[in-house]
């Protein structure tokens, strides 16, 4: 008779929102978390490249199952846009590809912003984590080949010029659904306004719930290392969730979602439900978190015919 094997680490479950710094990989990030709470398992929403810094929200354990959740949310980007440069990778890590020496005023960028907000269709860097034909787009690029993204909707909710320190240089926010390439978005705003540019500097302030303010330094998490000052930095699963109903359900009922089966929804139960949904929406579909009285999560669920229908369960 075969043993199961035993994970390596502990069972820690919540969100860890890290402050990243420049120059390392989000995946080096999540590593260094996952040691830090000597986790079995670990994930992040949404890739900072090695350049950028800033809000990096990173899942242990149960809490990875709400990870698209997170990554879905609504996201803010501060960065400085380099004026009269193209690089391959459209920020300062690529190559020089073509230079411009046209600057635009500050009424010229304000006067372009509207056309770049609303849907629009963007045409990812070559150098992203898209995968081509099975293999990242980057490594392609890296290899010399020509890559060739297919465009894509993309949602950018609002952007606004924040400065101007100087001739070459601009600075600005935008807020942005998800898929959304700020290196992109800069490549695509510098050509419309006649010249070339591309991002110097990069930092993510919002994601979803999670902001700058909720965000711990690399470097002092790493200092808490196996020690229980580090869990006063851990969140628990439902902050991912923001904006998604939650209902609490009894013993009896947590004990069949967690079994995979359904629950019917009583009365009181809907009509919490229906509070902040839009008028005549019959709510088929929505998704609803599910928790114990005493806040312990339970299960993700979609409302369809009466019913509450488990499709991701939390295992504690």
């Amino acid at each position: 008779m075969k043993l199961a094997r035993r994970k390596k680490g502990q069972p820690v479950h919540g969100w860890v929102i890290v402050d990243k710094p420049k120059g390392v990989t989000s995946t080096q990030v999540v590593g260094a978390v996952k040691r830090v709470f000597d986790a079995q398992k670990a994930g992040h929403a949404g890739t900072l490249d090695p350049m950028a810094t800033g809000v990096l929200a990173i899942a242990l354990g149960e809490a990875t199952k709400t990870v698209p959740y997170a990554m879905d949310a609504e996201k803010t980007y501060r960065f400085t846009v380099c004026w009269g440069e193209a690089r391959d990778s459209d920020d300062a890590e690529g190559n020089i590809t073509a230079t411009s020496e046209r600057r635009p005023s500050k009424a010229e960028i304000e006067a372009a912003l509207p056309r770049f907000t609303g849907t629009l269709r963007q045409v990812p860097p070559a150098y992203s984590a898209i995968k081509v034909e099975g293999e990242r787009a980057y490594d392609l690029a890296r290899e010399g080949e020509d890559v060739v993204l297919a465009p894509r909707p993309v949602e950018v909710l609002a952007a606004r010029l924040l400065s101007l320190p100087d001739v070459d240089h601009a600075e600005f926010e935008i807020r942005c659904g998800k898929g959304t390439y700020v290196r992109a978005w800069v490549r695509d705003l510098a050509q419309a306004l006649g010249t070339l540019g591309h991002v110097c500097a990069l930092r993510r302030t919002r994601i979803g719930a999670f902001g700058e303010t909720d965000a711990i330094a690399l470097e002092t998490l790493r200092a808490f290392m196996h020690i229980p000052a580090a869990f006063e930095h851990l969140r628990p699963i439902s902050t991912a969730l923001d904006g998604i109903p939650a209902l609490a359900v009894t013993g009896p009922d947590a004990v069949r979602l967690r079994s995979g089966n359904p629950i019917l929804i009583r009365a009181t139960q809907f009509a919490k439900i229906t509070e902040g949904q839009p008028p005549g929406n019959d709510l088929q579909g929505l998704t609803v978190f599910l928790s114990t009285a005493e806040g312990e999560p339970v299960a993700l669920a979609e409302f369809a015919q009466g019913e509450l229908r488990p499709f991701r369960v939390f295992n504690f």
